[in-house]
């Protein structure tokens, strides 16, 4: 027998574990199964907590102790770095094999393997260098310069995500869409695109895209190359399969359409991605583009407790479009979720902080505690209650809330206006948004300033006055001083957060987030938003920078446990004791932007996002949705999100916080609440602050009033009923505008 090749055998049966495999002892019968059907396409169906990557490095390891194949016919792809680390170390563990044969990695970079092997096939060198971000909108601010095309109206960064999305579909700039080439810089875009790859070339670079993209014309145009890594691969395992777009798909079908020996593992109900490229669709399809293909569920979770599970279970059965598992536990029933309806965001954050303080207290460790929340700027609010009450916390996937560059920028401005004589502040944003006040400019007026003891603001006019400065420089600066100096004038003149309105407005720092037309641009939208609407809790612009000030010094004293503050996408793969959901409220969650941008299937993925946040809690889960939220320095009333009536009630513990109960004695039907008792009817609500709505009785409207009945809200004051859905009114407010309110917020005017 030769001895090149390992000896292959049949699979045994799943029932019992062999000895000399004690690799596979504490395998449930389900994942013992995943393990051992090697043969033909595979995909587990891997739920939340299931324990899905010891079935996959045990797969992997069952191969190579088997001797169904040597480590260099093994391919196995995942996202992440430290996920490929993690199952590469693991599976060196089970085998004892370190030779470093394996091909596993993330798709990235078993991509750049490829190219560097076979670089010259696609017009490269093996030396080739991998553009970063930075370096690749360099190189398109050259190409649009090079166009004559206004980077301000059609920034490198648009045009950057463009053609990511291109190549994330596996177009190159000979297939992109017609309709789709002609949407930037009035019709250009697959010239430039054709022009960004062609410069690549030359520089012998490519951007991460490319990785994927060249690595499949490579296969695609070399038939003999594909069958030889066909060949080679004899067993391909894909992780996070949910998450894979378009070109990785096609990368995948290529490599395994000979031998088909494919395992996927995936959770359709956990594919939360698409606004970065990932299609639901390809795990949903697997058993067409495989035919025969055998589907295993990996239903029994390990990480919550069965109300948590039902509770997510039931929710994400609403989802039309998924394959269907049931996820079960054996760790008992544990504690019921719990829903609370509070009154705004200030109390929601400080109900949080309040469970929180009496967990730790209890014993639980606040690292075993995460906020999650569905839009960064909702970390605000619930960072300063913290800090207000010496919460140590982290915020992971990005800086705390007054740390990151949009608030710092807009900060600064704000600190120019407010004290003319702020150097620092007014160095951050001589030149933001662009203007054409370089460094240059920048340095002769710090010598001038130095030199003559002044400011940068009054050596600033001091030089234009003596005609020191470029003319297209020394006009720029003018203006901004001139800026500068009206909003200064204007602080006094209108409430705080009127007035950053227009500093962020005049500036030029909203227009400069919008040009960008990216997922990060619109978030950064979002935190300028919230940072005027946290003027409104300030009688002065000089208390809220106090205020910044000091919340700025407080944060990262404490080098111990931390409670954990990210968003759902963030979440994803991790694990919490205590989990608590903020913002489940319609206009919030599900988010506006996805339901526009793609309807149902927007909405089936904020469905995921929601299972996906509950399914992180291993023992309590506490979901809040507020009555009213803030929003552009306007109170708004709220509906509680369309995930709160879908969640179960034999599962799940719906509340009302105290105070909202005082407002509203009906509360909504699907929350399973008790109307309060008629003798509470009179009780005030708790104190609001410079922002409270007028204390008063709390009366029982009548239901179902008529369209064009006069009515009157405590804020929004006198109107008229628009149109009435079961409780819901739509009224035209004398002057607030039209609104939705809850018919409990109303009375007969």
């Amino acid at each position: 027998m030769s001895t090149d090749r390992p000896v292959r055998t049949s699979p045994q049966p799943a029932s019992t574990v062999r000895e000399g495999e004690w690799y596979l002892d504490g395998l449930n019968p389900q994942q013992l199964e995943a393990v051992e059907t090697l043969d033909g396409p595979v995909l587990v169906l891997a739920g939340a907590g299931v324990g899905k990557t010891r079935v996959l490095t045990t797969r992997v390891a069952h191969l190579l102790k088997t001797g169904r194949a040597w480590a260099n016919e093994i391919l196995a792809v995942t996202f992440t770095n430290k996920a490929a680390a993690e199952m590469l170390s693991r599976v060196e563990t089970l085998t004892g094999a370190r030779d470093g044969s394996a091909w596993m990695g993330t798709f990235h970079s078993i991509g750049s393997k490829l190219l560097r092997r076979h670089a010259e096939l696609v017009g490269l060198k093996p030396n080739f260098t991998i553009l970063d971000t930075d370096d690749q909108l360099r190189l398109l601010k050259q190409i649009l310069k090079d166009e004559n095309i206004d980077e301000k109206r059609w920034p490198a960064r648009a045009l950057a995500t463009q053609i990511d999305s291109w190549k994330n579909r596996g177009f190159d700039p000979t297939h992109v869409p017609k309709p789709e080439s002609i949407a930037f810089a009035s019709g250009k875009g697959n010239s430039l695109y054709g022009l960004y790859q062609a410069r690549l070339k030359r520089l012998n670079a490519v951007d991460f895209g490319d990785l994927l993209l060249e690595s499949l014309r490579l296969l695609r145009d070399n038939p003999s190359l594909l069958e030889s890594y066909q060949r080679r691969f004899r067993y391909i395992l894909v992780d996070e399969y949910q998450d894979t777009n378009h070109v990785q798909y096609l990368w995948l079908r290529l490599l395994a359409s000979a031998h088909k020996n494919i395992c996927c593992v995936g959770d359709d109900d956990q594919s939360i991605y698409g606004w970065r490229g990932a299609d639901v669709e390809n795990i949903l399809r697997f058993e067409k583009d495989f035919p025969g293909a055998k589907i295993i569920r990996l239903e029994c979770n390990y990480r919550s407790t069965g109300h948590i599970l039902a509770a997510a279970s039931q929710l994400i059965a609403h989802n039309r479009k998924r394959l269907g598992k049931t996820l079960f536990t054996k760790s008992g029933a544990g504690e019921k979720p719990i829903v609370t309806g509070v009154w705004d965001g200030a109390e929601e954050a400080g109900e949080i902080a309040t469970r929180i303080e009496s967990a730790r207290i209890s014993g639980v460790s606040l690292a075993d505690i995460a906020v999650l929340v569905r839009a960064s700027f909702q970390m605000r609010e619930i960072e300063e209650r913290f800090l207000e009450v010496g919460l140590p916390y982290r915020v992971i996937g990005g800086p705390r809330f007054y740390e990151r560059a949009e608030i710092r920028d807009a900060m600064a401005y704000l600190r120019c206006a407010h004290q003319p004589d702020d150097d620092l502040a007014f160095e951050r944003i001589h030149n933001v948004p662009k203007r054409g006040i370089g460094e240059t400019t920048l340095a002769a007026l710090r010598q001038h300033a130095r030199a003559h003891g002044l400011s940068l603001r009054t050596a600033s006019r001091d030089l234009i006055a003596r005609n020191g400065l470029k003319a297209k420089a020394s006009h720029a600066l003018l203006t901004l001083l001139n800026d500068l100096d009206r909003w200064g004038a204007e602080i006094d003149q209108k409430a705080p957060d009127q007035f950053v309105q227009m500093v962020v407005d005049e500036s030029g720092l909203v227009a400069m987030w919008k040009a960008e037309k990216t997922e990060e641009a619109e978030g950064r939208l979002e935190n300028l938003k919230e940072l005027v609407r946290s003027l409104g809790e300030f009688s002065s612009l000089a208390e809220f920078l106090e205020h910044v000030s000091l919340v700025v010094d407080t944060a990262g004293a404490d080098s111990g446990p931390r409670v954990t503050i990210m968003t759902l996408h963030s979440a994803k793969g991790l694990e919490f004791e205590t989990v608590f959901l903020p913002g489940w409220e319609e206009g919030l969650f599900p988010h506006p932007r996805s339901l526009e941008e793609t309807g149902q299937k927007g909405l089936e993925e904020e469905r995921r996002l929601a299972y996906v946040g509950i399914t992180r809690a291993r023992r309590q889960a506490f979901i809040y949705h507020a009555a009213n939220r803030r929003v552009h320095g306007q109170w708004q009333s709220s509906v509680a999100s369309r995930f709160v009536s879908e969640l179960p009630r034999d599962n799940v513990d719906f509340r009302e916080s105290e105070t909202r109960e005082q407002w509203m004695p009906s509360a909504p039907s699907y929350l399973g609440v008790r109307p309060r008792e008629a003798g509470a009817a009179g009780a005030s609500p708790a104190p609001r602050g410079a922002n409270s709505f007028t204390s008063g009785t709390a009366r029982k409207p009548p239901r179902g009033m008529a369209t064009g009945a006069r009515v009157f809200h405590l804020k929004f004051g006198p109107g008229t009923v628009f149109a009435e859905d079961g409780g819901k009114l739509t009224v035209d407010f004398d002057h607030a505008g039209r609104k939705m309110v809850m018919d409990s917020f109303v009375e007969p005017a």
